[in-house]
């Protein structure tokens, strides 16, 4: 196969994700119930799609978080729901959409804040699961689970929400089936029955924490930092503009190591998924390592 032209360059402007489309599609947009597309479908262990097509929008995100508060009291889950976003562009108002409803059925909420010193707002999902199992370590009762708003690998236009059981893990297609059949009940109702709190009134229910500190702490018990240190290896990272995008740094800083670790960038770019073209001029599915 012959190397394309724009090989290597940056993508141009024109073929960039439009961002306000893609916010004015999630917000006006109602999915045809009707069609069997623009209905909820979990694959792993979540829903994914884009609000250009109807496919994710508000009312998918409404009707599934409903879902999963109906799924937790059925369940007796009562511990708190940890909650964390990637860096694709719509991961932003469906989590603002998420709080909304999770703050309306009353469910403790623990999310990343906004008011990190670097400004962190994403969370890698190994990081959810490691919130869960911490917090259930030792309970048979009050379990905590939780939601991670990604689409993971999917292309920029595109958004996911997923449910963490208390294992920490992907739910179980049983689990995800009744949360899918449940969230189309509702969407088949015009989302009658849905519990929703104003956005603000909702930040003040939840509880806004920085994931990094504990989650990085504790990675030295299964990391052994002192004989990577000591091996003078030289790290090179690139987080590819993916939710662990503002993790690299701290994690480095806190190994207090010799070990020379170069990030190559701390920065996402919500309209396109790579700073360059591959080879072929195809756009990787990956989030970039700048915007350049």
């Amino acid at each position: 196969m012959s190397r394309h032209p724009l090989a290597g360059r940056p993508a141009p402007k024109k073929i960039l994700v439009d961002l306000e489309a893609l916010k004015k599609g999630y917000f006006e947009t109602k999915p045809d119930v009707t069609n069997p597309n623009q209905q909820v479908s979990f694959g792993t262990s979540g829903h994914r799609g884009t609000s250009l097509n109807g496919t994710f929008t508000e009312s998918h995100i409404l009707a599934v978080v409903q879902a999963v508060c109906d799924y937790r009291a059925e369940k007796c889950f009562t511990g708190p729901l940890f909650l964390g976003k990637d860096t694709h562009f719509l991961s932003g108002p469906a989590q603002e959409t998420a709080l909304e409803v999770l703050a309306g059925n009353d469910v403790n909420v623990v999310f990343q804040s906004d008011n990190a010193p670097d400004g962190n707002v994403f969370t890698p999902t190994p990081v959810i699961s490691w919130n869960i199992l911490r917090e259930n370590d030792g309970k048979s009762s009050g379990l905590a689970d939780g939601i991670v708003i990604t689409p993971s690998h999917n292309p920029p236009s595109d958004g996911g929400i997923k449910y963490n059981g208390p294992n920490g893990g992907p739910a179980d297609t049983d689990v995800t089936g009744w949360i899918q059949d449940r969230a189309n009940e509702y969407l088949r109702k015009n989302l009658d029955g849905v519990l929703r709190m104003p956005y603000e009134k909702a930040l003040q229910h939840a509880k806004p924490i920085d994931f990094r500190d504990d989650y990085i702490a504790d990675l030295g018990d299964i990391i052994d930092m002192k004989a990577i240190a000591q091996s003078g290896i030289r790290i090179g990272v690139d987080p590819l503009g993916g939710a662990g995008v503002n993790y690299w740094k701290p994690i480095a800083e806190r190994s207090r190591s010799s070990t020379k670790t170069s990030i190559r960038s701390s920065r996402s770019c919500p309209s396109t998924m790579t700073a360059k073209f591959a080879w072929t001029a195809q756009v990787p599915t990956r989030w970039p390592a700048s915007c350049e």
